[in-house]
């Protein structure tokens, strides 16, 4: 390789043979695309003429940068590995969920659902094919809070009740006690249907309750459905034609509800109107790849973070809806949920579903909880 076949610096490289999948992200300037190891093998085939052309690299993949760009300029972050659900708790073979909807695939669990809870100073998190809700402390310990006969998917902590709100795919809208493990029922049906299926939720200042009805919808059927409930337990139906609607964020002022619709493979920005009806619907934001949006939290400066369910990364945008920065899973692709946490909420937990993991990142700022 001759200094003039470098001209600037390695020419960009699009496909990754299948044996340098590292998943590290290395800072070296260029496209995303250049894992830790096809950059070593670039830079020893280099002499030393070339190797000043070349931008410097640790020898030691575990100490390599972990922040670059991608080819728009978007800075790009590698989340750190902070705890899996542990082998105890593990359950391999066939669930319903499993057969339901996952095609028949084996799955020892399936993490969604996070939220920090800073009453208590835990994580919780949810195992939907097997009913189950999981506390993890400060120095990633697990506890079994409660199993049940369910599909617990989203979470959401009622800061007026200091009870967690749980949107299952198979019960409706549920309200847990974590002290006393009492599981009580808000809401299973509307109009004496029962629900499509909930699958995430968040609380207003109020104390009312957005969750999405999600069920199996997608574009070849966009019948999802948003909801409102209000304190009082009395359900407004929001929007009735989304495509997957799925995790579901409150702008700061709750002047508007930002949706992912994981099937369109965007968020939907809904406004409100004075009278709490919606108008002018449009995509916030858009993605591609196999999955879609998933889960979404945002933090106090307004940033919304877009979980995607199939590329292993979590989007973020400005409240305008520019892209700003973007964060990797060092574990698995499925990247389905975050939160915030810690003392300062200055730590953004991810969940990565396909691997069992938590993922964490530290923050430039702090999140934004309601």
């Amino acid at each position: 390789m001759s200094p003039a076949t470098l001209g600037n610096g390695p020419p960009p490289i699009k496909v990754l043979p299948r044996e340098y999948s590292d998943r590290r992200i290395v800072g070296s300037g260029y496209s995303d695309t250049f894992t830790w190891k096809m950059t070593m093998q670039i830079r020893n085939s280099c002499n030393a003429a070339d190797l000043s052309e070349f931008p410097a690299i640790s020898e030691n993949p575990e100490t390599a940068p972990t922040m670059t760009s991608d080819s728009n300029g978007t800075p790009i972050i590698l989340a750190a590995s902070w705890t899996s659900l542990p082998s105890e708790f593990r359950r391999p073979g066939l669930s319903k969920h499993s057969l339901n909807q996952k095609r028949g695939k084996p799955l020892d669990s399936f993490l969604e659902g996070p939220i920090w809870v800073s009453d208590l100073d835990l994580l919780f998190v949810t195992d939907i094919p097997y009913g189950r809700i999981f506390s993890i402390d400060d120095n990633a310990q697990w506890s079994l809070v409660i199993e049940y006969d369910g599909e617990p998917n989203g979470l959401a902590w009622n800061h007026l009740t200091r009870k967690i709100v749980i949107a299952d795919f198979k019960q409706g809208i549920l309200e847990l006690d974590p002290i006393t493990k009492e599981l009580r029922t808000l809401a299973a049906r509307y109009h004496g249907e029962r629900f499509k299926g909930p699958n995430d939720l968040v609380v207003r200042s109020d104390g009312s309750i957005f969750f999405t009805d999600q069920g199996m919808t997608g574009l070849h059927d966009p019948t999802g459905r948003v909801f409102r409930m209000d304190p009082d337990g009395r359900l407004e139906l929001i929007l009735s034609n989304g495509p997957s609607p799925n995790g579901l964020v409150l702008s700061h002022d709750e002047s508007a509800l930002f949706v992912a619709m994981t099937r369109d493979n965007a968020v939907w920005h809904v406004p409100f109107m004075r009278d709490g009806s919606v108008q002018r619907v449009g995509r916030f934001s858009s993605y591609y790849g196999i999955g879609g949006p998933d889960g979404m939290t945002q933090d106090s400066e307004g940033n919304i973070l877009v979980a995607h369910s199939s590329l292993g990364t979590v989007f973020g945008h400005r409240g305008n809806g520019e892209m700003m920065k973007k964060i990797k899973s060092p574990e698995g692709v499925s990247t389905t949920n975050l939160t915030w946490g810690g003392p300062d909420l200055k730590t953004l937990y991810l969940v990565e579903s396909g691997t069992g993991s938590i993922l964490k990142i530290d923050w430039h700022c702090s999140g934004w909880l309601m």
